[in-house]
């Protein structure tokens, strides 16, 4: 039972910042067989004694049929496209001008911030939380609390693709302790940084976008959308299926700053075999201690990663075959357009696909990732 002396909490406002420039499908096999081309060329006295393998070309049908991903939205174009290249080129900045990260958050900061009716001085809290860190320190949230006028305090955290929901937990808890009012959660995701264009099994994976929401106490908000926060439940699993060894270490470990683990690595099917079902045991489980079945629910929001698995996590908590229409209306798919986004893709999908619902339906987000981190957000539209 709630304890009566406890705020109610809300989501009062999204934001979302898509990056100008579009990567189609098309595009990407271009640019990655080309690299392939050039590097069977290079090795070919190795691929020809058996030394080396050559590179497969990869294709918009295998693309397409592994992730249901048809484009991306990303910062820069040329370099990830450029095949003697193969990631982005960003412009280093002073240490005066605002960083590309702090960049992306403000844009989508300031839309959540209006859809909330909220000024910077409204805000006394803010939490930056992504699947990587555009450097140490200072946290990038300071600098986001600068650059929208905010009080009080922020900090950055990292919990991979379930980054946002984990944030979400901590400013719903932060809320309710009186530790903070209003809190601004953003997750400015660059994933084109890290991601590995030059392996066929990944290549196509992410998109670069940022999201943000206000979280805040119900007798504060003033907006005319607003989703009390029912509950909230955050799981941990050690799993080495979804790794990134970049780090500050690397340099006093004297390897090699391009070596591959230093990017987006996956064993991807044993990820898809084990994730979903934890999925959906987490959501279930979670709905439980609140006295309600998944089939009450009105629409999930799930994590972005793979059309196939989002199919497979909703057949678990319905128990039954979802035809496509009603499975795109019973959790949204915003894959084929913006990719995978890591923390960022059930920020979207909420963004995006919730004004229709109706005052009291329920909804749920839901992000699964590296970790294995597990979030979900049981939200009820007032």
């Amino acid at each position: 039972m709630k304890n009566p002396s406890t705020p109610s909490v809300v989501i009062s406002g999204t934001g979302l910042f898509q990056p100008a420039q579009v990567i189609s499908n098309a595009e990407l096999v271009a640019s990655y067989n080309a690299y392939a081309d050039l590097q069977n060329a290079a090795h070919a006295d190795e691929i020809a004694a058996g030394a080396r393998a050559a590179l497969v070309h990869s294709s918009v049908e295998f693309i397409e049929k592994a992730s249901g991903i048809k484009q991306r939205y990303v910062l820069d174009k040329a370099g990830v496209l450029d095949p003697t290249r193969m990631k982005p080129r960003f412009a280093p900045r002073p240490d005066a001008e605002l960083s590309l990260m702090a960049q992306i958050a403000v844009d989508a900061a300031k839309k959540a911030m209006a859809a909330a009716g909220k000024q910077g001085s409204d805000i006394d809290g803010v939490l930056c939380a992504a699947a990587n860190m555009q450097r140490a320190y200072p946290a990038m949230a300071c600098e986001i609390q600068a650059a929208i006028g905010a009080v009080g305090y922020g900090f950055d955290m990292n919990v991979a693709c379930s980054s946002a929901t984990f944030a979400i937990e901590q400013a719903a808890n932060a809320v309710k302790s009186g530790s903070a009012k209003c809190v601004l959660v953003v997750n400015p995701e660059i994933t084109s940084a890290h991601l590995e264009w030059r392996d066929r099994d990944c290549h196509f994976i992410f998109g670069d976008v940022c999201t943000a929401v206000i979280v805040e106490a119900a007798d504060t908000a003033t907006s005319s959308d607003q989703w009390e926060v029912i509950g909230t439940k955050l799981a941990t699993q050690f799993s080495n299926n979804i790794r990134n060894n970049a780090g500050f270490l690397n340099r006093c470990e004297d390897t090699d700053p391009d070596a591959r683990d230093k990017t987006f690595m996956q064993e991807g099917r044993k990820v898809f075999k084990e994730v979903v079902p934890m999925a959906a045991a987490h959501i279930e489980q979670h709905l439980h201690t609140l006295g309600f079945e998944p089939t009450q629910v009105r629409r999930y929001w799930l994590h972005q990663a793979n059309l196939g698995m989002n199919q497979l996590v909703l057949k678990r908590l319905v128990g039954r075959e979802v035809g496509d229409a009603d499975a795109n209306d019973l959790a949204p798919i915003i894959l084929s357009e913006y990719a995978n986004t890591a923390s960022a893709g059930s920020i979207i999908a909420f963004h995006e696909h919730h004004a229709d619902l109706k005052r009291g339906d329920l909804g749920v987000i839901c992000s699964f990732g590296a970790g294995y981190s597990i979030g979900s957000v049981v939200l009820r539209r007032l």
